[in-house]
């Protein structure tokens, strides 16, 4: 059974480093930020993920899991070394390599014998073989000819579903240029091999490219329906309805056709623009990828818009704010539509009353710019108090339930802005609210 290491103890590296020993395997989970580390050791969890602390916990327990920030010993006492770090986006949109780069260069200044090194994290296509050569380089300069393979294995984690989408994973893809390399990473996910999960076997280059195609078309899917949702509007259809019935059809499935404003998160926006890039540096174009990058940009704006026109002048206005993370079950604000719409809203001078149950933490430094026109609040009805309306952003299933009877009694105003169509618009206004949802 192979000894696995993982350098990256962020979402990605954290979530497959504890599900990888609890698969059987022994992991050691290594990354440069020793508070974090040592964190983990307590069973202080740096990330909210359902699921993911007690799978921590245990396999700390029972010496399966391992944290370290020593990368020497962590190459060398493993066969296969994840990497698991950060592409953030660059200026012009490409992924940035410098991180994947400098891990891949130190396991070369530490390795003593065959490796199989796998890129976890999401890379553009060519940056396998960019891994390649900067393993190599080091090892001529150390003048040593160890053997080793770079894999590509991407990841299709959804934060807040990330514990299931690992152990059950709809395909595991696996890119390499040996039946050496494969048949080590078959022993990597021998127990879903056994449950006969769907094995593609590939090159390197179209591994990463599956990674970037499907996000890309799930995003140009959730753009499709939000812009299908904006002519509803204008022509009195019910894009819930219109949504549900192209769902039944198996060539479109339902899945990601809900209205709303916007996608956000870690990965669509950053691999929607990665790809652009992609293929604008190969001469070719992706017209449809651009048009959704432009078309998710525009929507969160014509939010702002539906507010703004439905309240009127907004100056004397105070809004209650349900839900600031980009999806519910995470504490993730990267990309999400709140960052946009918030500071807009306050720009045309609302006054805000935020709730979120997880995103507090990293909406203060957010949210710094707009702080005097903000106010965090404990609660959902904490928020809505003596509020003009209320917005909601982010569906957390506590917002499913609220109790409208409360609604007077605390002074909320009766305009309802529903942003991710989680109540009925016929039952909203029976109940006396003016509803606003999206595509309704």
């Amino acid at each position: 059974m192979p000894q696995i290491a993982v350098i990256g103890a962020g979402y990605v590296g954290l979530v497959s480093g504890a599900i990888l020993s609890d698969f059987g395997h022994n992991v050691t989970c290594v990354d440069v930020d020793e508070n974090k580390i040592n964190g983990l050791k307590e069973g202080v969890i740096p990330i909210f993920e359902p699921g993911l602390e007690r799978i921590v916990k245990n396999n700390y327990y029972y010496k399966r899991l391992d944290f370290t920030t020593d990368i020497q010993s962590a190459v060398q006492n493993n066969d296969v070394i994840f990497i698991a770090v950060g592409t953030p986006p660059a200026d012009d949109g490409s992924a940035d390599l410098q991180y994947v780069l400098a891990v891949a260069k130190d396991i070369a200044t530490h390795m003593d014998g065959y490796k199989v090194i796998v890129n976890k994290s999401t890379v553009p296509v060519g940056a396998g073989q960019k891994v390649k050569a900067a393993v190599q380089a080091i090892l001529t300069e150390r003048r040593v000819d160890y053997a080793f393979d770079v894999v590509s294995n991407p990841e299709f984690l959804r934060e807040g579903s990330a514990v299931q989408d690992f152990m059950h994973p709809d395909r595991v893809i696996l890119g390499a240029e040996s039946d050496r390399a494969i048949s080590v990473m078959k022993e990597v996910y021998r127990v879903l091999y056994l449950n006969e999960t769907p094995f593609v076997e590939t090159n390197i280059e179209t591994a990463e490219m599956i990674k970037y195609a499907s996000n890309a078309f799930l995003a140009m899917k959730i753009t499709f329906i939000n812009e299908v949702a904006n002519v509803c509007e204008k022509v009195g259809a019910d894009v819930q309805k219109v949504a549900k019935a192209m769902g039944r059809d198996g060539r479109i499935s339902p899945k990601f056709l809900h209205a709303g404003p916007g996608f956000g998160g870690s990965c669509f926006p950053k691999d929607t623009r990665a790809l652009v890039k992609i293929a604008r540096d190969c001469g070719e174009s992706i017209s449809l990828v651009e048009a959704t990058v432009a078309a998710n940009d525009r929507q969160k704006l014509k939010m702002v818009d539906k507010i703004a026109g439905a309240l009127g002048e907004l100056n004397d206005k105070t809004l209650a704010v349900l839900g600031v993370t980009f999806k519910p079950n995470t504490d993730d604000m990267r990309e999400a539509p709140s960052l946009v719409i918030l500071p807009e809203l306050v720009k045309r001078g609302a006054k805000l009353k935020v709730y979120d149950p997880a995103g507090r933490k990293e909406g203060n430094w957010r949210f710094a710019g707009i702080k005097d026109s903000l106010t965090w609040c404990d609660n959902a009805y904490e928020a809505l108090a003596h509020t003009d309306a209320t917005v909601i952003l982010t569906e957390w299933n506590e917002f499913r339930n609220l109790d409208f009877d409360k609604f007077k009694e605390i002074g909320a105003g009766d305009y309802f802005f529903d942003l991710r169509n989680i109540y009925d618009k016929k039952s909203m206004v029976e109940k006396g609210f003016k509803y606003y949802g999206v595509g309704v």
